[in-house]
């Protein structure tokens, strides 16, 4: 390893005084923690330029005064106790001894967009807190992910790798991708668009920085659905612009409610989250139509549109659009893996290259290696047979929570969003303390999560749920909601004594 130890000037001391004392500083300042080990006597004696007899010797003193102890055949190691009881590593924060002139002068203020930035993730991560019936939303089923596919993929194209895998990439995604993403696209979801038109970004969230980056200026309006998605009102907010919530009702956002001022408008009308509402064919005429006597771009975020459970598959609105007002995005997290960070987008013409410089700008590329898996893994058909196989799992998943909820909530539930997507949104009527449901959930393995969170203003009385079942089986589904029906009924008995 590198070594990087100060030898502090010590006058008529000999050298190795001076090492040990620049070792001892080391550890008690937390660079070397307990139990660590240290560098060869050589590799010091290389790096200071000094005689390795020097740095033995203070090796010796060290393990003489407690600090070092030495294990025969593998090395020096920092003492797990060390003498010095005031042990601790030094705060980060900490002044330094230096005479008043030469203090450093008071950090910078955080910049306007840092202070917009949120106190917390919009969206935890996904092992956050997990319990054994969690009915979280966005986590795919693992189980089913064709592991066995994907590594012999990786394995071929490792084995003889390309030489535009090794190099930096174009910012908009390996052709290869971006033609097999734009053939999928155009048939399934009726995306206008060729291999040129799309982005490669590092999942929808990064889809969503971009737009903002671009379509955005500090004061400007956003128009956002009410409720909504709050990674998409984070990423806005903190871009500096004003967020108006606009109400959904059981056709979508309510089209005659939009602020005329609004530049951009985002929209989740395949399946609303958190609700669930499926945007009517009336409505995304309205919305185009609006758009277009505006001058407002919409941003569609076509998040989980791929599964489909019942009735007709509505086109996208960027398959409408005639006017180039929709930035069309799109995740591969719901449909395969949240860690490949693999979506993308479609802007309009007259944004592309907008969106190319502002991806260059932001991180250059994404991982060349998981575009190219993904490349093959869409053109050799292991893609549409997974998302064959996963509709009828998660088909299975909704009919068992559906029938569980019918069970053991009865008519207390109303449930919301069953068409499509992998969550839906569970309303417990005669419920006035939401969180007490939450609370009670948890204490017995149930992870339920209040759709109120999604709320910019304030939320509806009541008490309503956002409930995920893709992550978990039929099995688990059953046993979640019995528990959570006890957890009602318990809150039942208690107001009523």
């Amino acid at each position: 390893m590198d070594v990087v130890i100060d030898l502090p000037e010590l006058p008529g001391q000999p050298a190795y005084v001076r090492l040990a004392e620049g070792l001892r500083r080391a550890i008690l300042d937390g660079r070397f923690q307990p139990g660590e080990r240290l560098p060869a006597t050589r590799a010091v004696a290389r790096a200071l330029g000094i005689a390795r007899n020097t740095v033995l010797e203070a090796y010796d003193q060290l393990t003489a005064e407690g600090y070092l102890v030495a294990r025969h055949g593998s090395g020096t190691f920092v003492a797990p106790e060390l003498p010095d009881r005031a042990f601790r590593a030094r705060r980060p924060d900490a002044a330094p001894s230096l005479p008043g002139a030469l203090l450093p002068a008071q950090p910078a203020e955080y910049s306007a967009f840092a202070r917009r930035l949120p106190a917390e993730d919009p969206v935890p991560p996904m092992g956050h807190g997990r319990l054994p019936y969690d009915f979280r939303y966005g986590s795919p089923s693992f189980a089913e992910f064709p592991l066995a596919e994907w590594r012999s993929l990786t394995r071929r194209i490792l084995d003889y790798p390309p030489a535009e895998l090794l190099g930096y990439g174009p910012a908009e995604g390996l052709p290869a991708l971006r033609s097999a993403l734009a053939r999928y696209l155009q048939r399934s979801r009726g995306v206008r668009c060729s291999a040129d038109d799309l982005v490669i970004v590092n999942g929808s969230q990064q889809a969503l920085d971009l737009a903002a980056r671009i379509l955005l200026d500090p004061g400007d309006a956003v128009a956002m659905e009410e409720p909504g998605y709050t990674g998409a009102r984070a990423v806005f907010e903190a871009a500096g612009a004003e967020v108006v919530p606009v109400r959904v009702d059981e056709e979508g956002i309510v089209v005659a409610e939009l602020p005329e001022r609004a530049r951009v408008v985002y929209v989740t009308p395949s399946h609303q989250f958190p609700t669930g509402a499926v945007l009517s064919a009336a409505r995304r005429l309205e919305l185009l139509a609006w758009a277009w006597r505006t001058g407002a771009t919409i941003i569609e975020d076509d998040y989980d549109s791929e599964f489909r459970y019942a009735g007709r598959p509505l086109a996208c609105l960027q398959g409408l659009d005639e006017s180039g007002r929709v930035v069309y995005t799109g995740t591969m997290s719901k449909v395969l893996l949240p860690a490949l960070r693999l979506g993308y987008l479609v802007p309009p013409p007259h944004l592309q290259a907008a969106f190319a410089r502002a991806k260059w700008l932001t991180d250059r590329h994404v991982a060349l290696l998981y575009q190219a898996v993904l490349a093959a893994f869409i053109e050799e058909g292991h893609f549409e047979r997974h998302l064959r196989r996963m509709r009828r799992v998660y088909a299975r998943r909704l009919e068992a929570l559906l029938a569980a909820i019918g069970r053991h909530l009865g008519e207390r539930a109303a449930v919301r969003g069953t068409e499509s997507g992998i969550h839906v949104m569970l309303e417990l009527r005669g419920v006035d303390d939401g969180r007490a449901i939450v609370e009670g959930a948890r204490a017995v393995g149930v992870g339920l999560h209040s759709a109120h969170t999604y709320y910019a203003g304030e939320p509806p009385p009541g008490a309503s749920y956002v409930v995920g079942y893709s992550s978990l089986d039929e099995a688990a589904i059953e046993e979640g909601i019995a528990r959570l029906g006890r957890v009602v009924e318990a809150y039942d008995r208690l107001r009523a004594s």
